[in-house]
């Protein structure tokens, strides 16, 4: 459940450090005459710093006259006869304070995306615990990196890299059983149905990868690629679930051909979908809705606005729940009316992250905050541990089974040490 801004962070870095200089540049080649001009001038041209989303207005130099420039309480100031030398320079200054704007406002862009994905996450104060106070029944290394959990009836199914591939492994002798190579990297989560793990791969020929869960190896890849990394997949009584484009086309795959037999337009920038009791439910996160369509028919029921931006989502206790990114918040909605329940805030905005259900509770993870509880039967946050690690969880075998992505890690945390509330 990761998504990759260190290039943005770079390039935001290498922008605010241009600024000042190309400042300087300025000052230097007018002799500061920066405080002699016809209107206010910018901040960032003079290599003030700004907060972001503070834009100044830029610099309005009164001329290449010898005679003055013109301050802004509108006295004239005495400033000389110019050079050559100085024209030239004048010039140039007015040219860096074209440009001066344009790279400041791409570097605030750069750097506001880069601060939202390393943004600290606050969480719920009064609930928080340390994330090392969890003692994991069992620790397996997966790979390089460690994403995307899958419980089903009889295993425990989780994607790494270096190489790619997705693990078996047996919960009732926490040992990997098999490793099966996968082309590319598991990006777009994973699910079970027909005998079969179901993963999207991302990489140069994005496709859907269909495994034998019990031979554990790749018996179908079909060209039915997903949207991005950071989507999702769902399997329901007849179909497979796949969004494959942001303008909204939901795939209805049928398992016993290994083709697309229906394609729905949804609301476009629509990526996540989770099946239950006859409906399919997925999150839009470009317009903050929560859209229903029949699994039957393919006819699309409902868009219910929920919080800002959710991406990944849930079933359990009656409900379709919301991570909503923007925020920080989890949206319940009732699977009946399709009506908003509680908006509850949780504290961990961002990108990434990841929510199931098991054990009457709603359980979170983002890095930083690998672990919430959100008690489903009173919508409140009861517990929260924070620390390294985190990404993709899922409840099953009476265990919590979360990975640390960045070490590439799975633990086995047993309920009795996370259904406590005190």
């Amino acid at each position: 459940m990761t998504i990759h801004w260190f290039w943005i962070a770079s390039l935001s870095k290498r922008k605010t450090l241009i600024l000042p200089a190309l400042a300087s540049a300025a000052r230097s080649a007018v002799g500061h005459l920066g405080s002699k001009t016809a209107g206010p001038a910018s901040a960032a041209t003079y290599g003030t710093h700004l907060t972001p989303g503070e834009f100044a207005p830029p610099v309005f130099i009164s001329g290449l006259q010898p005679s003055a420039a013109r301050a802004s309480g509108g006295r004239r100031i005495r400033i000389g006869m110019r050079t050559e030398k100085q024209t030239r320079a004048m010039m140039s200054a007015i040219h860096l304070n074209i440009a001066l704007p344009t790279l400041f406002l791409l570097a605030t862009s750069g750097a506001i995306a880069a601060q939202s994905a390393n943004a600290p996450k606050l969480g719920v104060k009064g609930v928080q615990v340390p994330f090392a106070s969890l003692k994991p029944s069992t620790t397996l290394k997966i790979g390089g990196t460690a994403d995307w959990v899958l419980v089903t009836d009889d295993a425990v199914w989780v994607a790494g890299t270096k190489p790619y591939s997705v693990l078996h492994i047996d919960p009732v002798t926490n040992r990997i059983v098999a490793k099966v190579a996968l082309p590319g990297e598991a990006c777009s989560g994973l699910a079970f149905g027909f005998g079969s793990v179901w993963v999207p791969v991302c990489g140069k020929k994005p496709t859907l990868i269909r495994v034998d869960a019990q031979k554990n190896a790749v018996i179908a890849t079909l060209p039915v690629p997903a949207v991005e990394a950071e989507g999702g997949i769902a399997t329901s009584t007849d179909s497979v679930w796949l969004v494959t484009d942001k303008k909204g086309t939901l795939n209805r795959i049928d398992p016993s051909t290994n083709s697309v037999r229906q394609k729905i337009p949804i609301p476009p920038g629509s990526y996540n979908p989770v099946f239950s009791d006859g409906v399919v439910w997925i999150t839009g996160v470009e317009r903050s809705v929560l859209t229903a369509v029949d699994a039957a028919t393919g006819r699309v029921l409902d868009s219910v606005p929920v919080g800002a931006k959710p991406r990944f989502l849930t079933a359990g206790g009656g409900s379709i729940w919301t991570l909503n990114q923007s925020d920080g918040s989890v949206t319940r909605v009732d699977e009946k009316s399709r009506k908003v329940l509680a908006s509850i805030q949780v504290g961990i905005a961002g990108t990434g992250g990841d929510l199931g259900y098991g054990a009457d509770s709603v359980w979170l993870s983002v890095f930083d905050v690998p672990v919430t509880r959100l008690d489903a039967t009173t919508n409140r946050v009861v517990k929260q541990w924070i620390g390294k690690g985190g990404d993709s969880l899922r409840f099953g075998f009476d265990s919590l089974w979360i990975t640390d992505y960045k070490k590439g890690l799975l633990f086995r945390i047993p309920e009795s040490q996370v259904l406590i509330s005190d």
